[in-house]
């Protein structure tokens, strides 16, 4: 079975549908979302009713979850206070966002599982019990083994860091789909992942950002101007 797993679109729209042209490509058996479906972006409502026409399992992420449930954001700036001015930006995101989508779509988002199994594969959006914390790109085998090692899957796929990479833990594939939009590896292209039988790859998508960024400016998005810097840079700069 080929599957493909689609992360992080935070509303992207232009970014969506470039992968969706690309999955026409490489036509998976099945594709799965990660999460963090609507904040962040120019056009939150669009891209929930493509994922629902499209009939697409998948996960709920922390940017869906704040919609609903800010405390959790908040309790994460408290513990973590270096991360106090982007949560602060993030969450004054939230009102405009859930204007735009309307209780139907916050109440499908609020449905949504903590973890989908698929095959071989397991995705969760962050780790399997936390939406807010997961392992860096650079993390020890030790400590993604102490995340993902229990859910017994020969494939763990995650979201959240927007930095896409495959790694092979004492038989086990981690993977990271990276992120449709606002990617922070330095590449501003639209990432997703492929799994294929036993191989693991990411498909790296161009996609017109600058129009993206324009729809961004003129959506009335609080902060937009920084998402328009992390768009088009394609790696994350702290808000002032």
């Amino acid at each position: 079975m080929r599957i493909a797993v689609v992360s992080d679109i935070h509303g992207n729209l232009t970014a969506l549908e470039a992968i969706l042209a690309d999955l026409r490509l490489t036509s998976p058996d099945v594709v799965l979302h990660g999460g963090d479906l609507a904040a962040n972006g120019a056009r939150p409502a669009e891209v929930v009713d493509r994922i629902r026409h499209y009939g697409w399992l998948g996960v709920c992420g922390n940017t869906d979850e704040m919609l609903w449930n800010a405390e959790n954001l908040r309790k994460l700036a408290a513990r973590v206070p270096k991360l106090g001015s982007l949560l602060r930006v993030i969450e004054e995101t939230i009102p405009w966002t859930c204007a735009l989508l309307g209780e139907d779509r916050i109440g499908w988002l609020q449905n949504l599982p903590f973890l989908q199994r698929e095959g071989s594969a397991a995705i969760v959006h962050a780790s399997p019990n936390d939406l807010w914390q997961a392992p860096p790109p650079g993390a020890t085998d030790a400590a993604l083994e102490s995340v993902y090692g229990g859910l017994a899957v020969p494939i763990v796929v995650y979201g959240h860091i927007h930095q896409p990479f495959v790694r092979q833990v004492r038989g086990m594939t981690v993977a990271n789909a990276g992120s449709t939009s606002l990617s922070y590896d330095g590449d501003p292209r639209a990432s997703y992942l492929l799994v294929d039988g036993t191989e693991v790859r990411i498909r790296r998508v161009e996609y017109d950002v600058e129009r993206e960024a324009q729809a961004l400016t003129g959506s009335g998005l609080p902060h937009a101007s920084w998402f328009c810097q992390v768009l088009r840079t394609g790696r994350y700069h702290p808000p002032a």
